[in-house]
């Protein structure tokens, strides 16, 4: 299927004159000139000017619409063979295929990437009945998985691969995806044993669940460089950016594992209205190999401090359950249902993908290497290999940039109780209550680099300008908060960069009250409604750089009590009506014309309504100077307009060195933070705009013959073609990645697209689909 593909949210490219502008200035880059244009057309009208050398560029919005082509191909296969009256045996094979155009995040369609996914499924089940009440089941099944992401041969003169280039003040990113290329070979063999024993009142279940992970993965984030600058002056100028990394060395990731699982259960019925359910389950989950590579860094250890050994796996993971079911009277309308369990979730092999050691791979950051350096681009960037081997602890910890912890799996506590009632026949009304709480989440930290930055140590913002008197007052200055001091021990041992750990210090909890309204299918229609009102309150929604609307590491590593809000997830209301209705016009009617050219139409659709999620507000910048790259939060105006954010500038006292920072409009409620400056926003105080979507199909029946049917349909999602600028799907509650530029661009104080979600998120616009089908 091919369709057309736009970019995502609003970026800004110079204009015709803009380009002609930019020629005329000298001691630019012309290479960088030259890439910028190549893959950057110039805006058809002029929105706005942005200063480069002192000269007004003109900018407009970039255009970009590319091809692009999704085609899946599934193909089943099953059979079946009873063996004898107590033995069957049952076949399964499922393959799929798929060949599309990846292009989520991406600005320019040159960067456009291919994906090509295919899985294989086979199951073998054998089913024995050893009496009437004792039945085993044995089932054993391979999956294999291939994704293959590649890169397009991109040049950039001088450098060894092409980056992501990030331009801040025009929300723009050149470049593939940042992850790209990556790819996967998933290997998993599975053997499966249930045995079931019904006795009296007692059914009994009980069985084991083994799994071998054969896998190779390759994702490196940043392995080809990715390099932010908040001027697109400094870029043409070729001075290092204020922001990049690059992972060099990129390794492929051994995710072999084994895991079994065994449980017991017992379904005890004690009265012919009341049935209790209790049950435990215990799960294994080895260390993927590529993690216990760590100890492959056993040289960087110190005493005290890290110890880079094999991580040890948990072996205590004990799940209980226990469920309620009665049903008052005899009646045998009204149910009362309450239930509470543990389950353990596996830790995804994102996270030792991203944490092998230095002897595999290193992440480089621009600043520590050459901060502020002229003729960055020209001089090959950030280089694309280690130099040297690891040959010494000096040498191994110089280069370390991740931790890998002992395991500790998350788990969820879970909790409900619901009423659930049936009305004349036709109606089911069903109320519950929902409680769940997430521990041990994963959380991304940098462990060696504490804030700097803290509510009695922090530069003033003034809403006013004060003084120069007032100013040379002050006592402290930005230069008395230096980035450095902050590595502390790690630094004095030999660890000049941050060293990144998945350490297992989340929590989440959610409360839900649901509410549902089924209609059977009876006089022609059914239809479910449901409304929930719930909240959802985490403090570590992405470990991942998957989404730029909510953080993925803390803002300070030492202090994670600021970050406990209202999670990104978090839809305080929801609401959807689900409805089918058949035709009944002629449809008992001996006429075949009238039955099947004007009757049997079928029509059905889906209305989902729900609140916006939630987003935090990014100085982009590093105020508390922990050296982290992915900035931290704005300061508060409490008097301010929460419609408005603004920029800031520096305040020199009469030494020449910063000691505040001045708000461009006062007006505002959202203050960039600058260098030296204490946030004082929370973490997702910002709500995206919300859902009203309607997806319906109608399909029309003909009957042949008795043998032959055809049928088409024809569906359309988001039917009424609202607009809807979320960052999330319109039909469903999580997020979509979010990681361009325009997201990034919308949550920062001070830019053009600030709070627009408009012009950084696409509209969801109507898309519609013809489908027929023959039976036969």
């Amino acid at each position: 299927m091919g369709f057309d593909a736009t970019a995502p949210g609003a970026a800004f490219v110079p204009t015709a004159a803009g380009y002609s502008t930019l020629d005329s200035i000298p001691n630019l880059s012309k290479t960088n000139l030259e890439v910028l244009k190549r893959y950057a057309p110039p805006a058809a009208t002029q929105t706005n000017t942005i200063a480069v050398q002192g000269r007004q560029i003109p900018i407009g919005i970039l255009r970009a619409q590319g091809p692009a082509f999704n085609n899946n191909y599934s193909y089943v296969a099953s059979g079946d063979y009873n063996i004898s009256d107590k033995d069957q045996l049952r076949m399964r094979y499922l393959l799929q295929t798929q060949d599309s155009i990846f292009t989520t995040g991406i600005q320019v369609p040159d960067f456009y990437t291919p994906v090509k996914y295919g899985a294989h499924l086979a199951s073998i089940t054998h089913v024995h009945i050893f009496s009437p009440n004792v039945t085993n089941e044995l089932r054993a099944a391979y999956n294999r998985r291939r994704d293959e992401r590649p890169v397009g041969d991109y040049k950039f003169q001088g450098l060894d691969a092409f980056p992501n280039l990030e331009f801040a003040d025009l929300s723009l990113i050149l470049g593939p995806n940042q992850s790209y290329p990556q790819g996967s070979r998933n290997n998993t063999f599975q053997l499966v044993d249930n045995l079931s024993w019904t006795h009296g009142r007692h059914t009994f279940k009980t069985g084991y669940d083994g799994k071998k992970f054969n896998i190779s993965s390759r994702f490196v984030q940043r392995e080809r460089g990715e390099y932010q600058y908040r001027t697109l002056e400094r870029f043409l100028l070729d001075i290092a950016p204020e922001q990049g990394q690059r992972s060099v060395g990129g390794f492929p990731f051994v995710g072999n594992a084994l895991q079994h699982a065994f449980y017991v259960n017992d379904e005890f019925r004690l009265r012919s209205n009341l049935t209790v359910n209790i049950g435990v389950r215990y799960e294994y989950v080895g260390v993927p190999t590529g993690s216990r590579q760590q100890a492959l860094n056993a040289i960087s250890s110190v005493p005290g401090l890290v110890d880079f050994r094999e991580p040890r796996s948990t072996k205590n993971d004990w799940m209980p359950r226990v469920g309620v079911v009665y049903s008052p009277g005899q009646s045998g309308k009204m149910s009362i249902r309450g239930g509470f369990g543990m389950s353990y979730d596996q830790v995804y092999q994102n996270l030792g993908a991203n944490s092998l050691p230095p002897q595999f791979f290193t992440t480089v950051n621009a600043q520590d290497l050459f901060p502020n350096a002229p003729n960055f681009l020209r001089n090959g960037g950030i280089p694309g290999t280690t130099t040297g081997a690891n040959s010494s602890a000096t040498v191994a910890r110089a280069r370390t940039t991740s931790y890998i912890p002992d395991q500790v799996r998350p788990y969820s506590v879970a909790w409900n109780l619901g009423v659930q009632r049936v009305l004349r026949d036709d109606y089911t009304v069903e109320v519950r209550y929902l409680g769940n709480r997430g521990v041990h989440l994963p959380y991304q930290i940098n462990t060696n680099r504490p804030a700097i930055v803290q509510p009695n140590r922090t530069l003033p913002t003034y809403l006013q300008r004060p003084s120069q008197a007032e100013l040379d007052a002050l006592t402290s200055n930005l230069t008395m908060l230096p980035i450095g001091n902050s590595y502390g021990r790690w630094f004095d041992a030999g660890f000049p960069n941050a060293i990144t750990a998945f350490t297992p210090q989340g929590n989440s909890t959610y409360h839900g009250l649901a509410t549902q309204v089924n209609k059977r299918f009876a006089r022609n229609y059914q239809f479910v409604g449901a409304y929930t009102w719930s909240h959802n309150i985490d403090d570590s929604t992405a470990a991942l750089n998957s989404t730029v609307t909510t953080p993925r590491r803390p803002q300070d590593f030492d202090n994670l009590r600021p970050e406990r809000a209202s999670a990104a997830l978090d839809h305080r209301h929801r609401f959807t009506l689900n409805m089918i209705y058949e035709s009944s016009w002629w449809r008992n009617s001996n006429n075949w014309a009238m039955k099947n050219l004007i009757g049997n139409w079928a029509l059905s659709g889906t209305w989902t309504s729900q609140t916006g999620s939630w987003a935090t507000l990014r100085s982009n910048v590093d105020s508390n100077r922990n050296g982290d790259a992915a900035g931290d939060r704005t300061w508060v105006n409490n008097a301010g307009d929460p419609k408005l954010g603004s920029g800031v500038t520096a305040l020199n006292n009469s030494r020449g060195q910063v000691v505040g920072y001045l708000a461009n409009n006062p007006a505002a409620k959202w203050i960039v933070a600058g260098a030296g400056v204490m946030p004082t926003a929370g973490r997702n105080t910002v709500r995206m705009p919300g859902i009203s979507n309607l997806d319906a199909s109608i399909s029309k029946n003909i009957n042949i013959t008795e043998r032959w049917k055809f049928e088409f349909r024809a569906e359309m999602y988001n039917a009424l073609n609202v607009a809807q600028y979320t960052p999330g799907f319109p039909s469903a509650a999580n997020l979509r990645s979010r990681t361009g530029g325009g997201e990034t661009q919308m949550l920062i104080p001070g830019t053009a697209t600030f709070l627009r979600p408009d012009l950084a998120f696409q509209s969801n616009s109507r898309a519609a689909f013809l489908a027929g089908k023959i039976t036969f």
